[in-house]
């Protein structure tokens, strides 16, 4: 999954799965915001195998794509 860290006005660093938005949290850097994202994400995952819910990643594909800023 790919992890995105965006800091905020307070100086801490929000990170967020760009796959499963609803996992998010923050962290005072970069470091401590990628340790809480994994907890998080295993946290979320547990839930959902708790509750025999698929997760909104499964059963779908990944792709990469180029967006043109400029003509945005």
């Amino acid at each position: 999954m790919t992890a995105v860290f965006t800091p905020d006005e307070d100086g801490w660093t929000m990170a967020q799965l760009a796959e499963w938005p609803a996992v998010v949290t923050s962290g005072r850097t970069v470091e401590e915001a990628r340790e809480m994202l994994l907890d998080a994400a295993r946290e979320m995952v547990a839930s959902y195998r708790d509750e025999g819910r698929e997760r909104p990643c499964d059963g779908g594909h990944l792709e990469q794509v180029t967006i043109d800023v400029a003509a945005a």
